[in-house]
């Protein structure tokens, strides 16, 4: 079994969680908040089996990646595969703010999580054309960090227009490596 990489970026939003639930759930938009992320086509109705077909451009690089619905939980959360070039998984979970926690002025609040992980030495190596002198090793290498940033660029641009105006966003962040 290959080494695993995972990070999970999580924040509090000040909306309820069925606004919460339908934002994740309109995965093309993503492409909207993504510095990586060209394009999002998608095979279904968002729902479990829907398939996304994800264009990024890195680089020198290109690649189209492509994810599956596994799991949904409205309002809670929804679950995701990759299901080509690369062992990786991760969802996006919703958890309701109890309102004696809020601060004053805010109606309803959720915990908005993002968790990914993946296995680099999954990847196929001929599914990605690489430039000459290039390895897959040092690509895994400079994308790590580059998922963990996209991370925290998503989840603060998506707080921004859930909530309808620019705040300063705490993100609680961690990386786990196995």
């Amino acid at each position: 079994m290959s080494v695993s990489d995972g990070v999970e970026v999580s924040t509090v939003v000040y909306i309820s969680a069925a606004e919460a639930y339908a934002f994740i759930h309109d995965f093309p938009r993503y492409a909207n908040y993504s510095k990586y992320l060209q394009e999002v086509r998608q095979r279904g109705d968002g729902d479990i089996g829907t398939e996304y077909e994800l264009e990024f451009e890195w680089w020198k690089l290109r690649y189209v990646a492509r994810s599956e619905v596994t799991a949904t939980d409205p309002p809670n959360g929804l679950s995701w595969e990759i299901v080509k070039d690369l062992d990786a998984n991760g969802d996006w979970t919703v958890e309701p703010i109890a309102s004696t926690e809020l601060p004053d002025g805010r109606e309803e609040a959720v915990r908005i999580r993002l968790r990914v992980d993946f296995r680099p030495g999954s990847a196929d190596r001929s599914a990605i054309d690489l430039p000459r002198f290039v390895s897959l090793s040092w690509v895994i290498e400079k994308v790590k960090p580059l998922i963990q940033d996209e991370a925290e660029r998503v989840v603060e641009r998506i707080v921004r227009d859930l909530e309808g105006e620019s705040r300063e966003v705490t993100l609680d962040i961690s990386r786990t490596s196995a």
